[in-house]
């Protein structure tokens, strides 16, 4: 329906951002636009962008699809309340999220609940 649209941020539409934000996050996306798609700083940048923009609900049909995600991409990063260093934070977040799931396959929030589970001994739920 709208030919710049896709269901998720694409890699392509990082070195659009380069310009919105200050001189960190613009070096960082210009070493990032560099790396191969597949590289984890290239999917940490997108994971990244996916949650800032909202792109897990966008639908073809939303005003966010009308704009394409370059756009949509740009004004979600620009609109970014936090400063450029707490971006960089939700970046390298991600990035550790990404390696954890490359390395094991295990997200690290899915860790953490698991050994508190653990830790809190068998379920008091009645068995069935």
């Amino acid at each position: 329906m709208y030919p710049d649209s896709e269901i998720l941020f694409p890699p392509r539409c990082i070195p659009l951002l380069a310009e919105v934000r200050g001189k960190a996050w613009k070096a960082l996306v210009r070493r990032v636009a560099r790396l191969p798609e597949d590289h984890p700083d290239t999917l940490a940048l997108s994971l990244t962008v996916i949650r800032l923009a909202g792109c897990l609900t966008c639908d073809m049909d939303s005003y966010r699809a009308s704009l394409g995600c370059a756009t949509c991409s740009q004004r979600a990063v620009a609109g970014f309340k936090g400063t450029d260093e707490q971006l960089i934070e939700r970046f390298e977040e991600a990035r550790e999220e990404i390696e954890a799931y490359l390395n094991r396959g295990v997200r690290p929030s899915m860790k953490r609940k698991a050994s508190k589970q653990k830790a809190s001994g068998p379920s008091s739920a009645p068995a069935r």
